[in-house]
């Protein structure tokens, strides 16, 4: 192509784009209010959009980031040092299948004491390492310098300047050995709590070896199992303690992200199908109120190519300032959640792509979703344009408007009833918006109740009612002045009291795992604790446990397999008896005498007490204090934090949406009215007065909210029956069926007026607009 044949290309380009900015700059102005509702609809969707995707990318990338440059392990095994040697854990680590190892490292266990008052007190897991790079978990020292000699120590701690004052601070463990705090560190394999040289933990008298693998094949759990059976293959019998794959790691880092990730997606799709409908809505309305307008165009000189870029360019410059100012809400929303995402591995942020996506993918959504209503405006020649905007609209409704006038019903009523038929197409886009906004409503409203409950029983509510804490010397409280017993029996005695259960929490291990593990053991009626179970049943003696489903899916475990507790140097055997509902995966809760088995000397740490029907919970606490001042009496909390964000978040999403969906009710209004100006005025001119007008408005559109609701709540239950399980099932708990089924007729009911609460919120402003027009005033435009 020529020179000058480009440069006549490009002028004519150029010469056609000033008109048709022109054109939708005069369009976007003179409809004022289908501009704003497109606006707002962009932004409240785009809000929803951004945090679901934020979430989203957050759930996987960060820790893959981690795992990669840290060559993180795939597995994590630890061995019995009296079953197996050191040699033979390394000869053997070439099985097949697997990449890379590291090891052996000698792991020991040393015990905080209580009156060391920088490290909280329990076991402490010490492994041995030269150094924290190799082939395999590069742990990463993120301050301080890693153990060069015998008494130096580098603890397991999240990359945080929080943590910095632990440097150089010196403390002595139960064993005898004092250890000086060189460095802080953190492993993506989480393989262990602290590190020391190999010659000191030798001297500790290690009892198990530690080994690290990474594999060819480990992208999923079958794959794990696979390679990990080829390694241990051959051991003698008892050898292997326990293994841990990175994939269990993996979802435990990001149980947060994907517990709330299935709630915020629903709403992310719910909020960018509206968002379409309600953008088709106003196009197509757009296109028909301005029949006149195409065929002036046309006439004008504009080719229908022209006429399309100014029907797209009209909806493109409220979409794109929706969406940029929806994109940075949604950042800012959607911090509070990633805040929690990390779980102190990694930090997260929203992406740039996330940000990306958004700006440049919710106007291309908008400019599609114009694209078939504007394409309609190219079909219609200008003459027909002309001659179709004095037509009359109003034949398509007529005939349901004469089944409608023989109807017991006032006449502004059934006027209102037969508005929707005479535009279908309108209808059916405003129908859609409507009942999926009744949909958000009713998976909120479920997803509420939902939470509602398991904050209830997660907070045993009426089960507890005060916890009474002892004074810790190490923390600078006052001691109590009465020992264990004396405690337990002095606050059954207080007035009010009906039961008292005295807990020991306790740091330990399960045999074979370098993390440890939050034990719970409790004397005295804990049967009345409230605790709510999934399956099996309650501690009835020594040698039981009941651990949450977490616990059990981390771990490899079910209800009767045993488990091997130790604490020091004591260890203890117990049987998997039931599980509870609690989402922790890293807790297990048995009977008193276990605690004895594993430490004699152990006292309570705290007390929980449940009062009598009107007895107050202040009161009570007074009299506490009052008898010993080294006994802190705490109100039991109502409030569940993940219940408080769930309902929190859910809350303003359907805000959002319902929004939306009022706004294209009230697009839908706008339209119908400036369309039926003429009959509007012919109506007043006989007799109807501005409330009837009004009421006729309105029940156009509450009749097609009665039909939103009828629709929406079905499509709601069925959300919240998808929702609800993939985040328990996220979050590794196992809800009870009575937090599930929270249906109800009488809630039923009153959600089905959702959509009619949704349908009268949008059409009230321009009903009553319409109700304010003047006879002369639509003469006077006609």
């Amino acid at each position: 192509m020529s020179a000058a044949r480009k440069s006549g290309l490009a002028e004519a380009v150029l010469a056609g784009v000033g008109p048709v900015w022109r054109a939708a700059r005069g369009a976007v102005r003179r409809r004022r209010v289908q501009t704003v509702v497109l606006g707002v609809v962009v932004f409240c969707s785009t809000v929803t959009i951004v945090v679901a995707l934020g979430l989203l990318e957050s759930v996987s990338a960060p820790f893959e980031r981690v795992f990669a440059a840290q060559r993180g392990a795939h597995v994590v095994a630890a061995y019995d040092a009296g079953k197996v040697s050191a040699a033979r854990l390394a000869g053997g680590a070439r099985a097949a299948g697997v990449e890379a190892v590291a090891g052996p490292f000698a792991q020991a266990a040393v015990t905080i004491p209580d009156s060391f008052e920088h490290l909280p007190p329990g076991p402490l897991s010490v492994t041995g390492r030269a150094a924290p790079g190799g082939p395999v978990d590069r742990v990463d020292l993120w301050t301080g310098r890693w153990p060069a000699r015998p008494g130096e120590i580098v603890l397991s701690r999240p990359p945080n300047s929080h943590f910095s004052f632990l440097l150089g601070v010196t403390f002595t463990v139960r064993e005898g050995s004092t250890f000086t705090i060189v460095g802080l560190a953190s492993s993506v394999s989480r393989s262990g709590e602290s590190w020391v040289t190999p010659e000191q933990a030798a001297a500790l008298r290690p009892g198990t070896l530690q080994m690290l693998y990474r594999l060819d094949g480990a992208a999923t759990d079958a794959e794990v199992r696979r390679g990990t059976a080829a390694i241990t293959a051959g051991l003698p019998a008892g050898a292997l303690l326990g293994t841990r794959s990175y994939l269990t790691v993996k979802r435990d880092a990001n149980r947060m992200a994907s517990t709330y990730l299935p709630f915020l997606t629903g709403f992310g799709v719910l909020g960018l199908v509206v968002a379409v409908l309600i953008v088709a809505n106003v196009v197509s309305g757009a296109v028909v109120a301005g029949f006149r307008h195409i065929g002036v165009l046309k006439a004008l000189g504009f080719t229908p190519n022209q006429v399309v870029a100014v029907y797209l360019t009209m909806v493109l410059v409220p979409a794109v300032a929706g969406g940029a100012l929806g994109t940075l809400a949604g950042g800012l929303a959607a911090r509070p959640l990633l805040d929690d995402v990390g779980a102190g591995t990694f930090s997260v942020a929203v992406s740039p792509w996330v940000y990306a996506a958004t700006l440049a993918g919710m106007p291309a959504v908008v400019m599609l979703a114009a694209l078939v209503p504007a394409l309609r405006a190219r079909r219609v020649p200008s003459a027909v344009a002309i001659s179709a905007a004095g037509a009359s609209r109003s034949g398509r409704g007529r005939r349901v408007q004469r089944l409608l006038s023989g109807a017991r019903l006032p006449r502004a009523v059934s006027l209102g009833l037969g508005l929707p038929f005479a535009r279908p197409g309108r209808t059916a886009l405003t129908l859609a918006a409507v009942v999926l906004g009744a949909a958000t409503v009713t998976l909120a409203t479920g997803l509420s109740t939902t939470m509602t409950a398991y904050g209830q029983a997660a907070q045993r509510v009426g089960y507890v009612h005060t916890i009474v804490q002892t004074g810790q010397a190490r923390q600078r409280e006052t001691p109590p002045r009465h020992d264990d017993a004396a405690i337990e029996a002095l606050l059954s005695a207080l007035p009010g009291a009906v039961h008292v259960t005295a807990d020991a929490w306790i740091d330990l291990h399960l045999t074979g795992y370098p993390e440890p593990i939050m034990g719970r053991f409790l004397r005295g009626d804990s049967a009345t604790l409230g605790e709510t179970l999934v399956e099996g049943r309650w501690l009835s003696g020594p040698g039981e446990v009941v651990a949450p489903s977490a616990f059990l899916g981390k771990h490899g475990l079910a209800v009767g397999d045993r488990v091997s507790l130790s604490l020091g140097r004591g260890r203890a055997e117990a049987t998997v008896v039931g599980v509870t509902m609690d989402g922790s995966a890293d807790l297990v809760q048995a009977d008193w005498q276990t605690l004895t088995a594993l430490a004699p000397t152990q006292r309570a740490t705290q007390y929980e007490v449940r009062l009598a029907p009107g007895t107050s919970v202040e009161s009570y606490n007074a009299a506490v204090r009052a008898a010993d001042p080294g006994l802190y009496p705490v109100a039991k909390s109502r409030t569940d934090e993940t219940t408080v964000a769930v309902i929190g978040f859910a809350s303003v999403l359907t805000l959002l949406l319902g929004t939306v969906s009022a706004l294209g009710v009230l697009n839908t209004v706008v339209l119908d009215t400036r369309e039926r100006r003429r009959d509007i005025g012919m109506l007043k001119s006989i007799g109807m007065t501005p409330r009837q007008v009004t009421v006729m408005m309105v029940t156009s559109m509450a009749a097609l909210g009665v039909a939103g609701g009828l629709l929406g709540v079905p499509i709601g239950v069925a959300a919240h029956r998808l929702v609800v399980p993939a985040m328990a099932g996220a979050a590794g708990v196992t809800l009870p069926a009575f937090m599930v089924d929270v249906w109800h007729l009488p809630m039923l009911t009153l959600l089905t007026l959702a959509g009619v609460a949704i349908a009268v919120l949008g059409a009230y402003v321009p009903a009553r607009s319409a109700a304010r027009l003047t006879i002369a005033t639509v003469l006077h435009n006609e």
